[in-house]
């Protein structure tokens, strides 16, 4: 879990920490008498750190989707309020 540190208190983020794909294509593993295919290995890293790459720009790309879309909201309320605003006429 990743942490981040608070008025000098050490909190969770609640979320794990992220695997990047440099650490899925450098990661080495220890050697067994009966081990498997180095060359295997190596491929199916490059292919995990592949997709790991495509999904960190999927996130990125709709978070700024979403910042978009929440700025545009604001936009929309603050002229809609201005627009609809009633005349005081009442007396409440």
């Amino acid at each position: 879990m990743a942490q981040v540190y608070r008025s000098g208190r050490l909190y969770g983020t609640g979320r794990p920490a992220r695997t990047t794909p440099h650490e899925v294509r450098t990661r080495t593993f220890a050697p067994r008498r009966r081990g498997v295919d180095p060359d295997q290995v190596r491929q199916f890293q490059a292919q995990v750190a592949d997709e790991l790459a495509d999904l960190h720009r999927q996130v990125r790309e709709l978070a700024q989707e979403n910042n978009r879309i929440k700025q545009a909201l604001r936009d929309w309320r603050t002229l809609h309020a201005r627009e609809c605003r009633t005349p005081n006429s009442g007396h409440w």
